[in-house]
């Protein structure tokens, strides 16, 4: 296929080329991959800058999207790829396999680095998904900055740079450019731009930015950053959320307060803490949903308000299809046993489902995520239950609201137990958006510069 770039795109490539170190922060729906081997092409065969890159990306990403991105387009041509997933054994084959491009998914870059016994010789490093080396004590980010100095380019590719905060950004930046804009050790940039938020005695278990703190950062990355929004660049359809509060019977809600008071009395008087707060919130989560495991994980029905609101959606829908995200595995039980639906997992789930074959899809915000395409099947997003991961919520979203989308309109609905944990929830995710955005909008650029 010929590639006809749009503006934004061939901007976009020549940052990657003119910048040896970039954040790329694109919306879903961009074309981040064909702008990202456009550049990477230009730099392995035209200016010989660069003989070997890897790329680190999601599994399904990494085993699919690329090589698929490298064989649709012409202008492409010539420009050989490995990728390594599978075995141990077909890695290392995948490994030594000459070719310019190397793809490999984040979960066996500690391997590539510490047990492979290979070189690590990649003198270019493109991370698609860049979030997910937000944490500066996973493995994998330990791994990549021990060779982090070998590297002489290196691409940071996301939509969702700080899904929980600006926190988050500072492992990113550190794999990016070593410590020269945010600092060397999480300590100092912890001290410089936040204060404690929450916490009890010495221990604090969550910051709040200082006065003034984003514009500074936002302000020091500005220059190896660049950012855009889908809507800005591409025609999207309208988005309508929507918000459908069920409410509990006097009995549910009983049932509701005992086991939330039960489960607060468990945990002993002691102070609540990051551990037990997440148990608590994940049970209080099962329990607005309708449904709880115990201990010997037996499913505790507690109400059907959800399911009921489902079925009222469903039949609103007039046969169109309808996409139901869910979190816990009683739900997807649950929702089998009132509903004839098909769950998303395989490719040829996500062809039936694109050819308007399943009126009724389910499907787990874990695995709709990078590089999915679930547009062509609907426009109707049903959210069951709620995550409160803000990465995994709009990747999902995603899915159906980005280009492509046959439909004018793209409609959210949030099922949501009035009184209960959801509405924590729901406004937690629309903080986290906010403060994403003023981000993305801080380092925002426009054909030409820099806003």
């Amino acid at each position: 296929m010929k590639y006809n770039p749009h503006e934004y795109q061939t901007f976009v490539t020549d940052f990657i080329k003119t910048h040896p170190v970039s954040a790329v922060l694109l919306d879903m729906g961009l074309g981040k991959t064909a702008i990202t081997l456009t550049a990477i092409f230009d730099l392995c065969l035209d200016s010989f800058e660069v003989a070997k890159v890897l790329v680190i990306a999601p599994l399904r990403v990494a085993r699919d999207t690329w090589s698929a991105e490298i064989q649709k387009w012409d202008h492409l041509k010539g420009l050989t790829y490995s990728i390594a997933v599978g075995t141990e054994t077909e890695r290392i084959a995948a490994l030594q396999k000459p070719a310019s491009v190397y793809i490999i998914n984040r979960e066996n870059v500690q391997w590539l680095v510490e047990s492979s016994g290979l070189p690590f010789d990649y003198d270019m490093v493109v991370i698609d998904e860049l979030s997910s080396f937000k944490s500066h004590q996973a493995k994998r980010f330990k791994s990549l900055m021990k060779v982090r100095p070998t590297v002489k380019r290196i691409v940071g590719l996301t939509g969702t740079p700080s899904a929980n905060g600006l926190m988050d950004l500072w492992a990113q930046f550190r794999i990016l450019d070593m410590g020269k804009r945010l600092g060397r050790f999480i300590t100092h940039y912890r001290d410089e731009f936040f204060v404690p938020d929450k916490r009890s005695g010495q221990v604090v278990f969550s910051y709040k930015p200082k006065d003034g703190a984003d514009e500074e950062i936002y302000r020091r990355i500005s220059d190896i950053t660049i950012s855009m929004k889908s809507a800005d660049y591409l025609p999207m359809p309208e988005c309508v959320t929507n918000e459908v509060k069920v409410r509990l019977s006097e009995k549910e809600w009983n049932i509701y307060s005992k086991l939330k008071k039960d489960l607060v009395l468990q945990i002993g008087g002691r102070e609540i803490d990051a551990g037990n707060a997440a148990a608590l919130s994940n049970k209080l989560c099962q329990m607005a949903n309708g449904a709880v495991y115990d201990t010997d994980k037996n499913i505790i029905g507690i109400h059907d308000r959800k399911l009921d609101a489902l079925e009222d959606l469903i039949e609103q829908a007039n046969g169109k299809p309808v996409l139901v995200a869910y979190w816990f595995r009683h739900d997807l039980e649950r929702i089998r046993k009132r509903f004839a639906v098909r769950e998303l997992r395989s490719s040829v789930d996500m062809a039936d489902w694109n050819s308007g074959k399943i009126p009724v899809a389910v499907i787990h915000p874990a695995s709709a995520g990078h590089g999915l395409n679930l547009q062509g099947g609907g426009s109707t997003l049903i959210w069951f239950g709620l995550t409160w991961s803000l990465e995994l919520y709009q990747q999902t979203n995603a899915r159906l609201l980005r280009q492509g989308q046959t439909s004018d309109t793209v409609v959210i609905h949030h099922i949501i137990a009035d009184g209960t944990i959801d509405l924590l929830i729901l406004k937690a995710l629309q903080v986290k958006e906010t403060s994403q955005n003023k981000l993305i909008d801080a380092v925002k650029s426009q054909i030409g510069g820099a806003a």
